[in-house]
């Protein structure tokens, strides 16, 4: 079975964002088709991208990098649940995602995302970080909207349709998971 991270991306106080998380999780959780593990950005302390050498090359030297790319080489595939801020994901998602680069290659990535429109234009910025690192990024995604999806803005109450759209994406970040094992066996 693949194990598939649901990846919070948000470290801001008082975070909408691990409600969500939450809930992709204890849904995910009912399938039998994965094995699914929730990991917050903010557990990791990651500061500003510190490593001398650029990540394509491998070659970490920091604690906090080792630790993280240990992680992040554990999983098959991801769900990235990202908030929207100023048009584009978190700054603490990005340089998280900055930090690695072979860790990601050739897994599936699948979308949570929140916001004014649902989020969905930082998902489409982190679709291009995804090529670039070699991550298969699926169709379907989960667009969550502040002002339908969250009472006043700040407490997640997930309209009934979004429970449909959440597993519609998990069947193809599992699916692609699955195929994508055979290309990293493979290599």
């Amino acid at each position: 079975m693949p194990k598939i991270a649901i990846i919070l991306g948000s470290t801001r106080p008082g975070r909408n964002g691990e409600a969500v998380a939450r809930w992709v999780l204890d849904l995910a959780k009912q399938r039998g088709d994965a094995e699914f593990e929730l990991i917050d950005i903010a557990d990791y302390r990651l500061p500003h991208l510190d490593e001398a050498i650029p990540p394509s090359m491998g070659q970490y030297t920091q604690p906090h990098t080792l630790a993280w790319a240990r992680t992040i080489d554990s999983f098959d595939g991801f769900v990235f649940v990202t908030p929207e801020y100023n048009h584009s994901t978190s700054g603490a998602l990005k340089n998280a995602i900055d930090f690695l680069f072979k860790e990601w290659n050739d897994k599936a990535a699948g979308f949570v995302s929140y916001g004014a429109v649902g989020g969905a234009r930082a998902v489409e910025h982190l679709r291009l970080v995804m090529g670039e690192l070699k991550v298969a990024d699926v169709r379907n995604q989960v667009t969550l909207s502040l002002a339908t999806d969250f009472k006043n803005y700040s407490k997640f109450t997930p309209g009934d349709h979004q429970e449909p759209a959440l597993h519609a994406m998990l069947d193809q970040v599992v699916s692609w998971s699955n195929a994508l094992a055979t290309v990293r066996t493979a290599a």
